[in-house]
């Protein structure tokens, strides 16, 4: 047995890449998981995620629904939780 046949069963581990585009300069482009921060609020308003264009450098930040969060932190994307200090008034939900 080969050093080589006893590691069959791994696999190559291949970097996810999200594409995402820059609302400033329009450039569309691939970023690392390593690139991209998730912020998970108590709500739809609170959620979202950011990142630095490669473009343009602006800095992005962009509402993450359900699907997207899940994506994002399935990839591997750097997660903070964001706690609320203050009750969200009825209604404003």
């Amino acid at each position: 047995m080969s050093a080589m046949s006893g590691l069959s069963g791994f696999s190559t581990v291949v970097p996810v890449l999200f594409r995402a585009a820059c609302p400033e300069c329009r450039a569309a482009f691939e970023l690392s998981a390593g690139a991209l921060r998730l912020a998970i609020g108590a709500s739809r308003r609170t959620t979202f995620y950011s990142f630095v264009c490669p473009e343009c450098e602006a800095p992005v930040r962009k509402p993450a629904g359900e699907r997207i969060v899940e994506l994002l932190t399935g990839g591997g994307v750097r997660t903070m939780r964001l706690h609320s200090t203050l009750q969200e008034l009825p209604g404003t939900v």
